[in-house]
């Protein structure tokens, strides 16, 4: 029987966790204290009552700074709310179409596509052929063409058009 593996702590190290001789210090205030032993910060964090937080463990000796570590946590918290509000996460919109489109309802859905490139989304434009229609490609290779063409100052071409089975399929993306 095995004894189970110690679970990892989420986070920096903090106080005795840091399991070196020496560390590098940084204090409160922010200055620099140089190379100081593991049980020196100890002391000098526990007088300020504050903690020993590993700030960059990779580094050879370590560095630690002497700060309030509940405090620290929530900024980092607030730090990462932040980022990922700021995140902008990337949608495929679809746009339906058919090789004899009437002229109106092309411009409605050409309308409707660059509201969605203002948006920073993506495009998939699919063109159904039903029927006999699957004979005459090239009336919707056209329209394709003509949707690239009306698009090329906003739009780059992800995927040219290409047959899957009975439909014809292009994706843009914004510039």
């Amino acid at each position: 029987m095995k004894a189970p593996p110690v679970p990892q702590k989420e986070g920096p190290r903090i106080n005795r966790d840091i399991r070196v001789r020496e560390v590098q210090l940084i204090d409160a205030e922010g200055q620099n204290r140089g190379v100081v032993e593991i049980l020196e910060a100890l002391r000098l964090s526990e007088e300020d009552g504050l903690d020993l937080v590993e700030i960059v463990p990779n580094a050879n000796p370590p560095v630690c700074k002497i700060l309030d570590y509940g405090k620290y946590r929530f900024n980092e918290q607030k730090k990462a709310a932040e980022a990922r509000k700021k995140q902008k996460v990337v949608e495929i919109k679809e746009i339906k179409l058919r090789p004899g489109i009437d002229d109106h309802d092309y411009e409605t859905k050409m309308k409707a596509v660059r509201r969605f490139f203002e948006d920073g989304d993506k495009v998939k434009f699919v063109l159904r052929f039903r029927g006999r229609e699957l004979a005459h490609q090239e009336l919707g290779f056209k329209v394709l063409e003509r949707v690239k063409a009306e698009t090329a100052a906003i739009a780059k071409i992800e995927l040219d058009p290409s047959m899957e089975g009975r439909q014809m399929i292009m994706i843009l993306a914004p510039k």
